[in-house]
């Protein structure tokens, strides 16, 4: 996949130098941003579904939006942190590749890192907590503040995240990498539309399959079936609509092909362990302080 660059709109969330003494600890962190890191000194740990993964000095790491993680740590440990938020017009580039956990840093990715919050100050987090940032307005104050920096300040920053994330996606496999190219093409109608009503039978139609096949096909090369597949693309696009939009539970369901509103609850609250009501409101409590 090789897709033009102007199509990859990125915003700096948060950027900052963070030290900590074993405080580190939050848990079962999910975000609709990307995160991204580099080790100065110390050691810590990240829990993914992929598994522990020690962070090092010298060493860049990549959490993707929407991925559920811990962090561990008991010691003294200094890392740079960027919140990387992509505003999606058709659909997520990111979201189309696998990333890898952890690259080695390049000799000057330090002072880019150094840059960026110099010019950035305004961004750094007030606290670690998560619950403190990891809401609607923090969320929504941010993105206003991109919008309204110096142009100047607007290019230099995207410069260096372009090439920060260059690390992990000279590492990175399309996801729609697969055997079966007609999957690869379902796969893609999927990310694009996944707002709007998709039919399995139309899916299998585009495939030039029977809707059986099609089914055990995708299944084959994906390793789930297309309704759990679109299910898990739906909720996060659920996720960002009830985060940064304040249209009513009945309208988001309704938007992501849900005619039912109680059941877009009851499939959300399976995924995401609340309620969009309780997401919500989650999101929009500020921590004071």
């Amino acid at each position: 996949m090789n897709y033009p660059i102007d199509k990859l709109h990125l915003f700096t969330l948060n950027v900052g130098l963070a030290c900590h003494n074993g405080d580190w600890n939050w848990k079962n962190v999910r975000s609709p941003f990307a995160r991204l890191y580099l080790v100065v000194q110390g050691t810590a740990k990240i829990q993914l579904p992929s598994g522990i993964h020690d962070l090092s000095p010298g060493h860049l790491y990549f959490i993707p939006a929407f991925t559920t993680h811990s962090y561990i740590c008991d010691s003294p440990f200094t890392h740079y942190y960027l919140h990387i938020y992509e505003n999606q017009e058709e659909f997520s580039i990111l979201d189309e590749y696998d990333f890898p956990v952890e690259v080695e840093a390049h000799p000057h990715d330090m002072e880019l890192m150094k840059r960026l919050t110099y010019i950035n100050p305004f961004l750094k987090l007030p606290m670690s907590n998560p619950d403190t940032y990891d809401n609607h307005q923090c969320l929504m104050d941010n993105i206003r503040k991109n919008v309204l920096r110096p142009f100047c300040d607007k290019v230099e920053s995207r410069g260096i995240i372009f090439i920060l994330l260059s690390r992990f996606l000279k590492y990175a496999t399309p996801k729609t990498g697969i055997a079966d190219g007609r999957i690869q093409q379902t796969l893609a109608f999927i990310r694009r539309n996944v707002a709007g009503h998709i039919d399995i039978a139309t899916l299998a139609d585009m495939a030039c399959m029977s809707k059986d096949h099609y089914i055990r096909t995708f299944r084959k090369e994906t390793g789930e079936t297309p309704n759990a597949f679109i299910m898990k693309r739906r909720i996060e696009a659920a996720e960002l609509m009830l985060m940064t939009t304040d249209a009513p539970i009945k309208t988001v369901a309704n938007g992501l092909g849900y005619e039912d509103c109680s059941y877009f609850n009851k499939i959300f609250k399976r995924h995401t362990g609340v309620t969009p009501q309780q997401y919500r409101a989650s999101c929009l409590e500020v921590t004071a302080g």
